[in-house]
């Protein structure tokens, strides 16, 4: 049975629904929205904690900007599930993340009311402003542009440069910071403690709450209300922050802090904004997982919580077998302990996935060797390469996807200059219902094309453990080991280390007439289609390349002068990958061979189940079985 919205919600079908209402009915509204968000994630897992955080301030932005002329742009997307159900989908809201259905962020091919497909994060300033500029060369000076940037996303360099352009562009552009002091896990850096300050100092308050006095009555005094406001603000500036308050040096109009849980007051305070010109930004204090008693406590925890119930915010377990293979993240997580233990040279950096890529269990046993830099994905690798050459050994671990934003240091800052920098790709392949913003698709096209790298990935937990061990053993190069999201295939995997030797692939089972060359955990698959195969008389061979690069040349040399007929598969983009990197070789050595790829496709892939992506691809095990055969009957 689908979760059935509240009275009043049930009558919004788009903001100008919502802006029918009477202020006193808005809170009720937030309370209807809140449940209505708890009720659908509780069963269909999704992003809880942003969301909660942030429906009274929703509310209030809907019911004052006239959306979507007025353009709102949320940073991180996944605090918008409460502006996508008063956006016109409340009804679809069930589908959330699922194949075919809703995004989980803005996705503007979606609804006129998403001004701005945002997946990753800090990226809603820039894209405020371009809009701001645009609005001004048409002459539409009436034009609200509202970048509502939070969850940690002000601690990443992008939104620094944007508000630093802002400041001087001139530009009707609202940033309102979202503080809520966490990302996934607890917000780090000056920046942090900076906020903080302001939010606790009861000087600060206090003259606070003399602005908003003037502010509300702007309409009553008329051409005396601006000089009275800038004799305030000139206050705040001299008593509190010796000339210059960070944002004031920007030239933003700093307003705040606010209570952002107080939907009447944000309805004041945004109807005041929406009148005052040029750059501005309200500093609104949330509370993540608002509404749900663990969720506020364990705000890490209810970031994605999965299922839970609905009534108590209990988080239902739904691995019943305890003997399930780990995930790829706690091998990484124990394995990077145990070799730190070994090696004082050792550091494990990531930007802001502390928990999700599990450093943080190395941070629990020797915390003053983990760095998380925040939403800093080129920070992190740039700080990574200044720890290798003073001769540690960082681990660096950032998603698949959020390292495209940092692929020029890894060129320049690592790469050229040759430094032992160990990159550790989690969420590799297709990562399932984050979708297009979200799948690591293009990993092994791009970091192929580097030199000096060493690119690697393994098909099981062992092999990764074996990959982090053999990587530290370097001496000059960067590595790269990459691999996916979740459960892996192995129960017994805490093996002895031994080193792989470096480029070299290794043969899972012989065959005749087709080739098999696979990379990573897809093998699996593979080995899945083969294993049918075998059982109904047919042996194909099947070979994991493991290296990308250096690539195993003998192994090629012998594979191509055995069959006439390989197919690749890999869970990556077939342009510029595994199957790129055969044909290649092929090419190089004049050889005929017909060459097979299966991958993700040049196309952009949505949400969906991991099963049903790699289906809708083609490389999954009926898809490799459909392949070989009609190579077969040929």
């Amino acid at each position: 049975m689908n979760p059935k919205a509240g009275p009043l919600l049930q009558k919004i079908n788009n903001p100008f629904d919502l802006r029918k209402l009477t202020e006193d009915e808005l809170p009720v509204l937030c309370q209807e929205l809140r449940q209505y968000i708890i009720d659908v994630v509780s069963s269909r897992p999704g992003h809880l904690g942003a969301s909660l955080g942030v429906v009274e301030l929703t509310v209030a932005l809907h019911f004052i900007f006239n959306t979507p002329y007025d353009k709102i742009i949320w940073d991180v997307g996944h605090q918008a599930y409460g502006h996508k159900i008063l956006t016109g989908r409340r009804d679809e809201f069930i589908t959330n993340r699922s194949y075919k259905g809703l995004s989980g962020f803005p996705k503007m091919s979606e609804s006129e009311y998403d001004a701005f497909g945002v997946g990753h994060s800090s990226t809603s300033i820039s894209a405020a402003l371009g809009m701001a500029v645009a609005s001004k060369l048409m002459n539409e000076e009436d034009r609200q542009h509202i970048a509502i940037i939070g969850d940690g996303s002000m601690t990443a360099g992008m939104a620094f440069e944007a508000l630093n352009h802002a400041g001087v562009a001139k530009s009707n552009i609202l940033v309102i910071l979202n503080d809520n002091g966490i990302a996934i896990d607890e917000n780090v850096g000056a920046l942090k403690e900076y906020l903080t300050d302001i939010t606790t100092s009861q000087t600060y308050n206090k003259i606070k709450d003399e602005v908003w006095n003037v502010l509300g009555t702007i309409k009553k005094i008329g051409p005396y209300a601006r000089r009275l406001v800038q004799k305030i603000e000139n206050a705040v500036k001299t008593t509190l922050f010796r000339d210059s308050n960070y944002f004031e040096s920007l030239n933003f109009r700093y307003f705040g802090p606010v209570d952002g849980h107080d939907v009447n007051r944000l309805v004041k305070i945004l109807g005041d904004l929406r009148n005052i010109p040029g750059p501005k930004l309200l500093h609104c204090i949330t509370v993540k997982g608002k509404g749900i008693p663990q969720a506020e406590k364990e705000q890490t925890k209810y970031h994605a919580p999965g299922i839970f119930d609905k009534n108590t915010g209990d988080i239902i377990d739904t691995i019943s077998d305890l003997n399930k293979p780990p995930k790829y993240q706690v091998v990484f997580g124990e394995t990077i302990i145990e070799l730190a233990k070994n090696n004082d040279k050792i550091i494990g950096v990531t930007p802001a996935m502390s928990t999700g890529c599990s450093l943080n269990l190395m941070n629990d046993v020797m915390p003053e060797r983990v760095f998380d830099v925040g939403i800093a994905e080129q920070h992190a690798v740039t700080f990574s390469a200044g720890l290798a050459v003073m001769g540690y050994i960082p681990f660096c671990n950032i998603y698949s996807s959020f390292m495209q934003r940092a692929y020029d240091q890894v060129i320049h800052d690592v790469a050229l200059q040759n430094l032992h920098v160990i990159f550790c790709l989690d969420r590799g392949g297709l990562v399932g219902e984050d979708g297009a913003t979200h799948h690591g698709a293009y990993d092994l096209a791009y970091m192929r094309s580097i030199p000096n790298l060493i690119i690697a990935s393994p098909m099981n937990e062992e092999e990764l453990r074996n990959m982090l061990y053999t990587a530290q053993l370097q001496k000059n190069s960067p590595f790269v080991i990459r691999y996916p999201r979740g459960i892996g295939v192995m129960v017994n995997w805490k093996t002895p280390f031994t080193s792989l030797p470096i480029g070299k692939g290794r043969i899972i089972k012989n065959g005749n007439d087709i080739a098999l060359i696979s990379i990573g955990h897809i093998g699996n698959k593979v080995i899945d289609a083969t294993t049918i195969l075998e059982k109904e008389g047919i042996n194909i061979a099947h070979y994991d390349i493991r290296f990308l690069k250096p690539i195993d040349e003998e192994l090629l040399h012998q594979i191509f002068k055995k069959v006439n007929t390989i197919i690749t598969v890999e869970d990556g983009t077939i342009i510029g990958g595994l199957g790129s990197a055969i044909l290649e070789f092929m090419a190089d050595n004049n050889y005929t061979s017909k060459i097979i790829r299966l991958g993700i496709p040049d196309r952009f892939v949505e949400q969906g189940s991991i099963p049903e992506l790699q289906a809708e691809c083609g490389y999954d095990v009926a898809g490799i079985l459909n392949t070989i055969r009609k190579e077969l009957k040929k």
